[in-house]
């Protein structure tokens, strides 16, 4: 099997309150979105939100999980960076769970959950240079 993540997909509550959360940050929605699915363009692969309940539904489960069990990151270039987008995704109504800090690692982070409730982090990693394309691991 090729190894890749096309999309990444979010079930959230509330459509609009979530698109207009991302579209705050910044974000722009593609021209394939509608009231029902928002996508983001990312680099070499996209983010979509789409209704929990229809998510859950798809899936074929009875019980709508909550959010939880994995992070989502942004890699920024400079700690200040990292300061500059939380600040900016709590003026939009992101819940901070850890301010931005020096990490043991080097490193500088800080995380937050967006309205639904998923938790990124955004961080400097010194260690991880950043290409165009996202992370260079190479």
């Amino acid at each position: 099997m090729k190894q890749w993540i096309s999309l990444v997909t979010l079930g959230v509550s509330d459509m609009k309150i979530s698109r207009r959360f991302y579209e705050a940050i910044g974000w722009t929605a593609t021209q394939s979105s509608n009231e029902f699915i928002t996508f983001f363009q990312m680099n070499g692969m996209a983010l979509g939100l789409y209704g929990q309940e229809s998510l859950s539904k798809d899936i074929g489960l009875d019980k709508t999980p909550a959010p939880g069990g994995i992070t989502l990151a942004m890699n920024v270039e400079n700690p200040q960076q990292v300061d500059e987008a939380m600040q900016l995704v709590q003026s939009c109504g992101a819940t901070i769970l850890s301010p931005a800090k020096k990490t043991p690692w080097g490193g500088y982070t800080g995380y937050f959950a967006d309205p639904d409730g998923h938790i990124w982090e955004i961080t400097h990693a010194p260690g991880i240079p950043l290409t165009d394309n996202g992370i260079d691991f190479s």
